[in-house]
């Protein structure tokens, strides 16, 4: 080969190679075949044993140029609404949670405060909505969850959480007795409120009193703030009671509402009732069904009678001050350290070691300003005096009654003592 024939080689090349590029430039269909041609020729030569396979690469080759269609997801038709609306901050606490939805049926929903605690409630029967049993606490945050489905089947979920609002004006019930303490068979349940109660069924429905063995308890209002509790008899010795206060966010008057929700418990201990005759001036103590002691004693003067009537014992003090002046009876005494004092009434009324009376004046005479008076000493440490042994044998709860007095029956509220009023009078003040 000559130099000349080589550069000719070469030369002609390059112009081959302009003619291979300008008729690509004119023709770019005839290169998307050739592409796809060749792609054909190269699977033809493959294992797959040719073009003529319907798995082969030209058919592949194919699939990939057409481009995917993705499906778009169906929406539930069922819409779900919670009353209070998600991010309510102050919600009322009057109503009760609803969960309600259109297009569908409710299938689970659940309510739960801040502890985890779940707020009861009941699916209507066409599932197309559900309401707390109870309405919510005040001052509480909740969380809402709620799913339904459609009549595809389809579900749709609902999430909120909401706080409901703190009560401005609020009462509170005093209880009597304490939590677990034991008491005398006369002891009533007694609740003092720290405001008046206007819809006095809404709090008496709030409080629920119940006895074992089981016996009929009905309440008493004495006052828009007294509410009392009791059997028509006694409590049988031993029995267990428990006081169930449901007041929390219970209207008791208009935009003032109940704090509490606690139960009380207390025992009934040995059955002891006492009688105290003025007329032969003798205390007879009745333990369990058995007379236990007589005391002698001395009651009201006929310028100061002591009240008739049941009364229960309802404080106890080793010793304490009696002045007259807090009584309305002016200077007319004061001393500073009356031994075994047991309150029987608000007024005054009490029964008590005495200790500056002569002793012959215990079964004798009636001397005192209306209390009930047993023979006792200064200090009250001689366990031998009759005021020492009775203030032992007693508790708070239990029953002296007056007879014989020459006075009229004490107020049924003056003190714990609605036993003086007759079954039929006590069912009368209920508001159920």
């Amino acid at each position: 080969m000559t130099a000349r024939e080589g550069q000719g080689r070469a030369t002609g090349g390059s112009w081959s190679r302009r003619g291979v590029l300008a008729g690509l430039i004119g023709a770019p269909v005839l290169l998307l075949a050739a592409c796809n041609d060749t792609k054909g020729t190269e699977n033809a030569g493959g294992g797959n044993g040719g073009s003529g396979n319907p798995g082969g690469g030209a058919t592949g080759g194919a699939g990939q140029a057409t481009p995917s269609v993705t499906a778009t997801p169906k929406t539930s038709a069922a819409v779900i609404t919670v009353t209070p609306a998600d991010g309510a901050a102050a919600a009322s606490f009057s109503d009760p949670v609803r969960v309600t939805v259109t297009g569908g049926t409710l299938g689970t929903v659940k309510v739960t405060d801040s502890t985890g605690k779940a707020l009861a409630g009941e699916l209507s029967a066409d599932g197309t909505s559900w309401a707390s049993a109870a309405a919510p606490a005040s001052g509480t945050k909740y969380t809402v969850a709620a799913a339904a489905t459609d009549k595809d089947g389809l579900e749709a979920d609902a999430n909120a959480v909401f706080t409901t609002a703190t009560p401005a004006n609020t009462f509170v019930g005093y209880f009597t007795p304490e939590d677990g303490s034991t008491v005398g068979v006369g002891m009533p349940v007694s609740i003092n409120f720290s405001k008046p109660v206007t819809d006095r069924k809404a709090v008496q429905q709030a409080i629920t009193v119940i006895a074992e063995p089981g016996v009929e308890i009905v309440g008493h209002w004495f006052s828009s703030t007294r509410l009392d509790f009791r059997p028509q008899q006694y409590w049988a010795k031993g029995t267990k009671v428990t006081v169930k206060l449901r007041l929390k966010d219970v209207q008791g008057a208009k935009g003032v509402y109940g704090t509490q929700s606690k139960d009380v418990r207390f025992t009934v201990g040995r059955a002891q009732t006492s009688v105290a005759d003025l007329a032969t001036k003798k205390l007879t103590v009745t333990t369990d069904g058995q007379v236990s002691a007589v005391y002698a004693i001395s009651g009201g003067s006929p310028e100061f009678r002591t009240w008739g009537g049941k009364m229960v014992i309802t404080e106890q003090y080793q010793q304490t001050r009696m002045n007259s002046q807090t009584v309305g009876l002016g200077s007319e005494y004061d001393i500073p350290d009356v031994p075994h004092a047991q309150r029987l009434s608000t007024s005054g009324t009490f029964i008590h070691g005495n200790y500056w009376s002569p002793a012959s004046t215990f079964g004798s005479q009636n001397t005192s300003h209306g209390c009930v008076g047993l023979r006792d000493v200064k200090g009250g440490q001689d366990q031998n005096a009759d005021g020492y042994k009775f203030f032992k044998s007693s508790m708070i709860g239990d029953v002296v009654e007056v007879v014989n007095s020459g006075d009229k029956t004490v107020v049924p509220s003056n003190g714990l003592n609605g036993w003086n009023m007759g079954w039929a009078e006590w069912k009368a003040g209920s508001a159920l």
